[in-house]
């Protein structure tokens, strides 16, 4: 493996040299393996023929945990194959077990550099300048130029959602490649989404809580405030909303309380002790 340029096996001295430093110009997929290990022997060709085919726009990092317990042991290595891949010093992604070619491929294309990628940083400057439009107009014409770029893709469905245009940006989600689709940041829009389609062309906030506190069972009332706080990022107040939807009517608009409750454990990552609280309670009201 050593013969090939862009691969080089890793111990734990040359580690900062070869996978840190490297990473600040091109990303290092480190590849944790071992002789006896199955899986990992079928991995092996589609990971060179991918370096091959890359011609040294990332580097594959091999680290043979039998030799470098040492290092498998630092980067909390419990099973193999698993790979780490590392960009600007730091682990960005994490693989477990073997993976299909077109997984390894779409993973990686995400953090190579893109001449698309100079537009996407100008046109972000300009949303964050309060130019919404013009911004999306520059994104729009670069996921033309580069449709492989799934990073603008991504571009163009935070801003639509920013400045309402919620069809575009469901359009720029939904013809992101499937792998994409699945991963947590894409699964995390797709629940801003829901939320944003909920409160669109709803009252504002103060105008809703009036509403919910004039006539408690307006639930109408209740999903778009849920909404509204849950898009301003006050998220258990958008899941008290929901939880007294269940409590009155589990199964009002097709259980859009389930479901934005569902969005928001998305958002906040599936994790944390407001998830898992509002999950228990969630839980009793289904019952």
């Amino acid at each position: 493996m050593s013969d090939h340029p862009n691969v080089v096996d890793v111990t734990l001295d040359t580690f900062e040299q070869v996978v840190i430093e490297n990473s600040r110009r091109v990303p290092v997929l480190v590849d944790f393996w071992a002789e006896w290990c199955g899986p990992c022997q079928m991995q092996l060709p589609v990971l060179l023929q991918l370096a091959e085919e890359y011609a040294g726009r990332f580097l594959l990092a091999k680290v043979d945990t039998e030799a470098e317990r040492g290092l498998a042991e630092y980067f909390q290595t419990r099973s193999i194959p698993t790979m780490k891949l590392f960009r600007d010093g730091q682990v960005v992604e994490e693989i477990l077990g073997a993976q299909p070619e077109s997984a390894l491929r779409a993973l990686l294309d995400r953090y190579l550099p893109r001449p698309s990628d100079a537009v996407r940083e100008q046109a972000l400057a300009r949303a964050e300048a309060g130019q919404g439009e013009e911004a999306l107009g520059m994104l729009q014409i670069a996921a033309a130029d580069d449709p492989d770029n799934s990073r603008v893709q991504l571009d163009i469905a935070r801003i639509a959602m920013r400045i309402g245009r919620l069809e575009e940006a469901r359009k720029a989600l939904a013809c992101l490649p499937l792998a994409i689709q699945e991963e947590d940041e894409t699964k995390r829009l797709f629940a801003q989404l829901e939320l944003a389609r909920a409160a669109e062309d709803a009252p504002d906030t103060s105008a809703l809580e009036q509403q919910v506190a004039d006539d408690g069972a307006n639930l109408q009332a209740r999903e778009q405030l849920a909404a509204r706080h849950a898009l301003a990022g006050d998220y258990e107040a958008a899941m008290q909303q929901y939880l007294e939807i269940l409590k009155r009517d589990k199964n009002y608009n097709e259980g859009i309380a389930r479901r934005g409750l569902i969005d928001i454990f998305e958002i906040l990552g599936n994790q944390g002790e407001l998830v898992s609280r509002y999950r228990r309670q969630m839980s009793n009201y289904l019952l």
